[in-house]
């Protein structure tokens, strides 16, 4: 038995076939003079071209998200019948120009442990009439009790050149994660490839090509609001993505690729020819206005540009979502033994966030999602071998960006926060890490697991080298062979992540899988 997933009622085929818009039941009546054409926006009724995205669920809310090609209405209804029969509706939210017309609402008051269905229509502003087909999306609500849970994660959509290939069945991954059936999705980063271009072929070293969906926005780095906007439209083009955003809520974390590669704010791009704007602060900026506008994450009422967040899921989950991009400083090779401001990765504010967070959680297990792995050396430039890009960058005592690790995991073992699992991507393979204080130059920390999974439609590359500062034993890596970079996802290893907590015993599960879901390891971990 799979908990509240298992609605025997509900045909995955009919219902794929609701969200699609395809229900002739559910369509609203239009009067034939009411289409008509205006100049800036298509003829007939207003589209929705990314279908729904549900994120940031958490206890009895969740963000439903979709974006239409006009001025308009976003009507949100939402039931826990699939006929929606006794539909509530959510108040109504303008899509704008400002905003490129998208549209959220952080739904409330949900109950718990149901199956919801929600239903996004929109009503045309210009003449107030015409209303787009409904498209549906549906989620479950977290639990009060204990039951099953199942989640999936994993990073990397659409990088190195590697776009939406409908040869290849576009992104087949998230086909793939949503044959799981999960609760929810944690996407761990690089969410879009800003500064990677799609052209529109690509040679594979098999002698094939790779043939993409090529747009104006993807065909440069991204600069403007317009630009970064366009890298979302054109993820959102891929149909195994928008089926998998009907029914898996996301997480939705961001890191470099979002607005450019190893960034931090003071950093420049004036010796780049592909861009135009030298600053990467101003760059940033837009690129997190692009994020909060076309990912369905829930704003911070005192923080709007925050992304840090715990998320409850039930009695026995807490979800911890990092931002390790906001707040560091520098990608500097120097890696000071006393923390200053430039050496920091999480930031003062977010840590002891995290520390009074861990502290307070009832939950019997807390997973750390991290936009970046702890103990593996990335470098800001790979060619030369130097800088701190991640947390770690050579072996020995804690340093540099790895004192603000060192004091959470001591502060983790001194306050007896039990059950801490790390889930990460950005490496672009798959691996398991055992972090053991017995074999760690810094040995104040209780031992722990990390799980690293990714790319999902992305190449891969790897293994990276593990720094012995926390002591990471390698417990597993699927990685390309040594000497081959960059491979694309037909050659098959793509990967996510997929944990299984046990409703009765609270025995957590963490498979590591590839593009066609086969389990590559397994790591069972009993709770204490």
């Amino acid at each position: 038995m799979r908990g509240m997933r298992d609605f025997a009622e509900l045909s995955r085929r009919r219902w794929l076939g609701l969200a699609a818009g395809s229900a002739a039941a559910y369509l609203p009546i239009v009067r034939a003079d009411s289409v008509r054409r205006s100049e800036g926006r298509g003829s007939g009724r207003p589209q929705v071209p990314g279908g729904i995205q549900i994120g940031d669920l958490h206890e009895d809310r969740a963000i439903v998200w979709a974006k239409t090609d006009r001025a308009a209405r976003m009507m949100v209804r939402w039931s826990t019948r699939e006929s929606m029969t006794d539909a509530v509706a959510a108040p109504f939210v303008n899509a704008l120009e400002e905003g490129d017309f998208t549209a959220r609402i952080d739904l409330a008051g949900l109950p718990a442990g149901q199956q919801i269905f929600v239903e996004v229509s929109f009503l045309d502003y210009h003449d107030y009439r015409t209303v787009s087909e409904p498209v549906r999306a549906r989620f479950c609500t977290p639990p009060v009790e204990r039951r099953d849970v199942r989640f999936v994660w994993s990073g990397d959509t659409v990088g190195q050149g590697w776009g939406i290939n409908p040869e290849f069945g576009g992104m087949r991954i998230y086909d793939t994660m949503r044959s799981c059936e999960p609760d929810f999705f944690i996407h761990s980063g690089d969410t879009i490839y800003a500064d990677g271009p799609v052209a529109a072929e690509v040679p594979l070293p098999d002698g094939g090509v790779w043939r993409n969906v090529t747009t104006e926005a993807k065909s440069k780095v991204a600069e403007t609001l317009a630009e970064f906007r366009g890298q979302y439209a054109y993820n959102l083009q891929d149909e195994p993505l928008r089926r998998f955003n009907a029914e898996v809520p996301m997480l939705a974390q961001w890191d470099d690729h979002e607005v450019t590669n190893n960034w931090y704010w003071e950093l420049r791009k004036d010796q780049d020819t592909r861009y135009r704007e030298g600053s990467v602060a101003l760059l940033a900026a837009r690129a997190m206005r692009a994020f909060h506008e076309f990912l369905p994450v829930r704003r911070h009422p005192l923080d709007p540009e925050r992304i840090y967040q715990r998320f409850g899921y039930g009695p026995q989950l807490d979800v911890y979502r990092l931002d390790l991009r906001s707040y560091r400083g520098p990608n500097s090779d120097q890696q000071e033994t006393v923390l200053t401001p430039p050496s920091r990765i999480l930031g003062t504010a977010q840590l002891e966030w995290l520390k009074d967070a861990l502290v307070q959680s009832r939950s019997v297990w807390k997973v750390i999602a991290s936009d970046m792995p702890i103990g593996i050396v990335i470098h800001d430039d790979f060619r030369t071998r130097t800088g701190a890009e991640g947390i770690a960058l050579r072996d020995g005592p804690a340093a540099g960006r790895e004192l603000e690790i060192a004091e959470l995991l001591t502060f983790i073992r001194d306050r007896d926060i039990r059950n801490v699992v790390w889930v990460t991507a950005d490496v672009h393979y798959t691996a398991a890490h055992y972090y053991d204080p017995a074999r760690a130059r810094y040995t104040r920390f209780a031992p722990f697991w990390e799980f690293v999974s990714g790319p999902l439609n992305a190449g891969t590359f790897g293994p990276g080298t593990l720094d012995d500062t926390f002591g990471p034993q390698l417990r597993y890596a699927r990685a390309p062979a040594p000497g081959q970079v960059n491979l694309p996802p037909s050659a098959g290893m793509q990967f996510f992540g997929q944990v299984d907590i046990e409703g009765a015993s609270g025995v957590m599960t963490v498979r590591l899988k590839d593009l066609i879901g086969t389990t590559l390891f397994e790591q069972t971990l009993t709770p204490v």
